[in-house]
């Protein structure tokens, strides 16, 4: 008779994520690192109670971190699973109802960026006897519906545990997906608080070491063959390096195959470090964020090599950005349905595996001599206009391209920069001088607001060794300051760079470019004499909202004096805010490129009836790439 062992389902659970491992090329690491929390009536008892026990019963080995809110701790999860490449992740429970409703903007946050995080939202009563519970959603059409159903169209996988049997066989299928390099993101198991409570005879064999090989699927034969062919038949090629390339590891693979044949690389957001800004043939970002460089080869390219890609609308610039008429399409990429974006030639495979596997085919083969010489020349153009941008001075107030600059001064050879929202990650895109493959993470898959702080949290926790450069604008900030205090609590180092431009910098240009005249976009006081937002500015004080957190925060006034508050900051053992106040208006060069954002094609405005001429222009350049 096999061997049990009697345990809640909620202390099973907890016993089973520590014994979780994922492995790929021989290195074995903890899939599920520790869990983030933020109890209520629906988690405490259950989970709350598992996790104190596995606290007191084995110190460190499955840590428990407390949150200040429950969006937040899926971002810090998101962020600490990028750096380790989607090998590690954490969990995050919450109690039911807004708790478990938070988590819904981080679930969709890491599945649209394909990064794991489990989810553990504590649900109704499945004895359905007390009922309604406190928080619950009555719904007339059916008793097994509550709020958690909110997860489930931003979840990878959803399953709610109705009873102890169910747990094993949707633990097992969790951490399959959590694994699976084409379909990871949110995995949700939403657990009813009456069964987290439940006894159970566990099989001791489901608390067994288990480790998840990471596979690093080949490329099709026929598929590879086709892809050689396409890329031999060209004589213009360019590569579109994603974040694909630094989840497989694949980086070194891509300098290897960029040496051999003399391919120029244009890289996207998730892309950007996949290939260090001094390479003779980087280019830089692409697409409605990119650069001169980037988007002027891409614009006469006749083979766009994507590698781990979306092929979002930033990248193709709204699909415009790839101008030869008989350009054509190849994409190495591990999700099928990625692969086959823009009709291109699949090459389904692990983008390392893919690559070596090309560049074995390729052997002998390189683009002609004089289209790298373009490619290099255009290349030396922009670092060398980077490296102005960085000294420019302003006669006012400091430009955002003076302070990324002094920042990535700051962060050397090792420093990671994190952002997400507002004008930073266009700027940071075109910019960031990436050294390695964690010096760079701009999440721009959902661009989500509030997202930096948190990240910057999940970052330092997988990397505690690198010096983490946390830049926001001040309406990202006010977002999700409370995270701050978790970063005080945890006594986790970061450096959070607060870019004080009086409101939504971004979207104010934006605004601007379709006519709205950057309505609704400011920091002011609604003005008496006019009824609208467009009084005296407000008095934020943000270095004093940092301090009163718990943060080391200081003001720079000048980018030389953000210079040395950087570098004393780089000495701190504590967390550290710095605030400057920036000009929202200058703007880094030009990419050249366009984005669509629909322009009203009707207006009393002249200021919208002119930026409807200049968007239809622009639309006429679309073309499906077909």
């Amino acid at each position: 008779m096999a061997k049990t062992v009697r345990l809640t389902v909620a202390q099973a659970l907890i016993r089973f994520l520590r014994a979780q491992y994922s492995e790929r090329d021989g290195s074995r690491q903890r899939l599920i690192a520790g869990c983030f929390g933020i109890f209520g009536h629906g988690n405490v008892a259950g989970i709350g109670e598992a996790l104190l026990e596995e606290e007191i019963a084995n110190p460190g080995l499955f840590p428990y971190y407390q949150a200040r809110n429950e969006q937040a701790m899926v971002h810090i999860a998101a962020e600490y699973a990028r750096m380790t490449n989607r090998l590690s992740t954490l969990a995050c429970t919450t109690s039911i109802g807004p708790g478990a409703t938070n988590l819904v903007t981080g679930a969709a946050l890491a599945t649209i960026n394909r990064l794991p995080v489990l989810l553990l939202p504590g649900d109704i009563f499945a004895t359905r006897v007390a009922d309604p519970v406190l928080q619950q959603l009555e719904t007339r059409w059916g008793f097994d519906v509550s709020v958690n159903d909110t997860l489930r169209p931003v979840s990878r996988y959803f399953d709610r545990i109705w009873r102890p049997e169910q747990l094993p066989r949707s633990l097992l299928a969790a951490m399959q997906v959590l694994t699976d390099p084409a379909e990871t993101g949110a995995v949700t198991l939403a657990l009813p608080q009456d069964v987290q409570a439940q006894a159970y005879d566990w099989p001791v064999e489901l608390f067994a070491e288990r480790v998840w090989p990471i596979r690093r699927t080949p490329p099709d034969p026929a598929a590879l063959r086709r892809a050689v062919e396409a890329v031999t038949a060209s004589s213009r090629p360019l590569i579109v390096a994603g974040g694909g390339v630094i989840y497989s590891d694949a980086t070194d693979a891509l300098r290897a195959f960029v040496d051999a044949t003399g391919i120029p690389v244009a890289v996207t957001q998730a892309g950007k470090p996949a290939i260090r800004y001094d390479h003779p043939l980087c280019l830089g970002a692409i697409g409605s964020t990119g650069t001169p460089a980037a988007n002027a080869m891409a614009s006469t390219a006749d083979l766009v090599l994507g590698i781990g890609t979306r092929f979002g609308d930033f990248t193709t610039a709204s699909s415009t950005i790839f101008g030869a008429p008989d350009v054509r399409f190849v994409h190495l990429n591990i999700t099928p349905s990625d692969a086959a974006k823009l009709a291109a030639l699949p090459v389904v495979a692990d983008a390392r595996a893919g690559l070596d596997a090309l560049r074995e085919a390729l052997a002998g083969w390189r683009v002609p001599e004089e289209y790298s010489a373009e490619a290099r020349r255009q290349a030396d153009a922009w670092r060398a206009t980077v490296f102005d941008v960085y000294r420019q001075r302003s006669s006012g107030l400091p430009r955002q391209s003076e302070v990324i600059g002094a920042v990535g001064e700051a962060a050397g050879e090792t420093g990671t920069v994190i952002c997400a929202a507002g004008s930073l990650p266009g700027d940071l895109h075109k910019l960031w001088r990436a050294r390695d493959p964690r010096s760079y993470h701009v999440e721009y898959g959902y661009s989500c607001m509030g997202f930096e702080i948190p990240a910057g949290i999940g970052a330092k926790l997988a990397c505690p060794d690198r010096e983490i450069f946390v830049m926001v604008g001040d309406g990202s900030y006010l977002m999700l300051p409370g995270e701050l205090v978790t970063a005080v609590q945890e006594q986790i180092k970061i450096i959070v760079v607060l870019l004080d431009n009086h409101g939504f910098a971004s979207i104010g240009s934006l605004s601007e470019s379709v006519g709205g005249q950057r309505f609704g976009t400011n920091y002011r006081y609604r003005s008496r004499l006019t009824g609208r937002l467009d009084g005296d500015i407000l008095p934020i004080d943000f270095t004093a909202n940092a301090a009163s957190l718990g943060m080391v925060a200081w003001r720079a006034e000048t980018v030389d004096e953000l210079r040395g508050l950087l570098e004393k900051a780089k000495a701190e053992t504590r967390p550290v805010l710095i605030c400057i106040e920036t000009d929202p208006t200058p703007s880094a060069p030009d990419s050249e490129a366009w984005w669509d954002v629909p322009v009203a094609e009707v207006s009393d405005l002249e200021s919208t009836r002119a930026a409807y001429a200049e968007y239809q222009a622009a639309k006429a350049r679309q073309r499906p790439y077909l």
